[in-house]
């Protein structure tokens, strides 16, 4: 059974924890003595329904305020799929967190309160989907029954997002519009009663009929070196593995390997995982691999199919989503974790700051707390950076602040 990642987004009070508490609720994915806590709860409110976005909103903060803060990760199944939504912060000022809940999603779903149509930070959702290059976006136009489940309303917002998303949809992708409301469960996961004029699928359909593109395999093999496997037994005594995840590609025991950034040659004698010999290892596989010749091999280090060799930077542009509170200002050194490497490196170049919501570049001297830029890079020695569009394992990497280490942004390499 396939397991779709989904993402979700809205502003302020569009319904987003409502909307996925009623999916649990109609999944009946919700346990009895759960539900017997959010009805006391609503009642404590003083509500006459069971307030279903209190099934998401687990923090105090959250509750009290009504907004989702944290990013959490809520799991559900029907009889064709499993789901885990990644549920992130709407406001601006958890833009950080959005990327994150974004980062691994199959489909993302964009919710867009029927009353107020799209809003700034609609367009910044969207701008995030395309910054990951997501193929799958569903717009809810949530609360229509707020507006008289009126079909003008729904047409209309859908006409505006459909002309500002022209101008900056990656190819491939596919969006799919559904008016719902959350409260009353329309088109949620039965088609909507009270909206007979809407003749597509409820978004429980549509989400299960996600295509899950697993086309990790298909991509050049890439196996970033996380440990050096010596065994310290007299048996093993000149046993040298080098254990890792293969996040791309696939490799066989014979295959010609270049050992990346030193570009040494050599062979795959073996590939093994607890101790047993495989004949491959495919995308997603933790394994030891042992290498036919005794080449300098470290932690960091990428072991590629010798003849699909990607080319090694030293320089690159990127963009980037800031996420410390600090600002980031150009000729500041950072540590730069890349695969399993972590080397030093200089932002060399702010070009710009990219304001998702006015579609536009601005000129400034530094990238403030959530914000996204273009920038250029230079590290301390040549790393096999891909473009993110081409392999997102090895397109994408994260900056550190080189006293704290904390994580100060995520970068998109072109």
């Amino acid at each position: 059974m396939d397991i779709v990642r989904i993402s979700t987004a809205g502003s302020v009070d569009d319904g987003k924890s409502t909307l996925i508490g009623r999916l649990l609720f109609e999944t009946h994915s919700i346990t009895t003595d759960r539900l017997e806590a959010i009805e006391l709860a609503s009642k404590r409110k003083g509500l006459d329904f069971t307030d279903l976005s209190l099934l998401t909103d687990g923090l105090v903060a959250e509750r009290e305020q009504g907004i989702t803060i944290d990013v959490a990760h809520i799991y559900f199944q029907t009889v064709r799929k499993k789901f885990i939504i990644a549920d992130s912060p709407g406001h601006v000022e958890y833009t950080r967190n959005m990327v994150t809940g974004a980062s691994k999603a199959d489909v993302f779903v964009i919710l867009i309160d029927a009353r107020k149509g799209i809003l700034e930070q609609t367009h910044r959702h969207y701008f995030i989907a395309n910054l990951l290059r997501l193929r799958q976006v569903v717009v809810c136009v949530n609360k229509m029954d707020l507006v008289n489940y009126s079909q003008q309303v729904f047409l209309s917002i859908k006409s505006e997002f459909e002309k500002f998303a022209a101008g900056i949809k990656v190819a491939e992708q596919q969006i799919t519009f559904i008016p719902v409301s959350s409260l009353f469960g329309e088109n949620i996961t039965a088609p909507a009663t009270a909206m007979p004029w809407y003749q597509g699928a409820p978004l429980l359909t549509v989400l299960e009929s996600t295509e899950v593109h697993n086309d990790t395999e298909t991509r050049p093999a890439r196996f970033p070196v996380q440990w050096v496997v010596r065994p310290r037994t007299e048996s093993h005594h000149d046993y040298r593995g080098y254990a890792g995840q293969l996040t791309t590609g696939v490799l066989y025991p014979g295959d010609e390997v270049l050992v990346l950034p030193s570009q040494q040659k050599t062979h795959i004698a073996s590939i093994e995982k607890f101790g047993a010999s495989l004949q491959q290892a495919r995308a997603g596989d933790s394994v030891v691999l042992t290498l036919t010749s005794q080449v300098d091999v470290s932690r960091g280090d990428v072991l590629v199919r010798a003849s699909e060799a990607p080319e090694l930077k030293k320089e690159w542009h990127s963009t980037v989503c800031w996420m410390d509170a600090t600002p980031m200002v150009p000729g500041k050194n950072y540590l730069l974790l890349h695969g399993t490497a972590q080397i030093r490196a200089r932002v060399e170049t702010l070009f710009h700051e990219i304001h998702p919501s006015l579609q536009e570049k601005r000129q400034t001297t530094q990238l403030r707390l959530n914000q996204i830029g273009y920038i250029k890079l230079r590290s301390a020695r040549p790393l096999p950076i891909e473009s993110y569009s081409k392999n997102a394992a090895t397109g994408s990497f994260a900056l550190l602040d080189e006293f704290t280490h904390n994580t100060v942004a995520v970068g998109f390499a072109e």
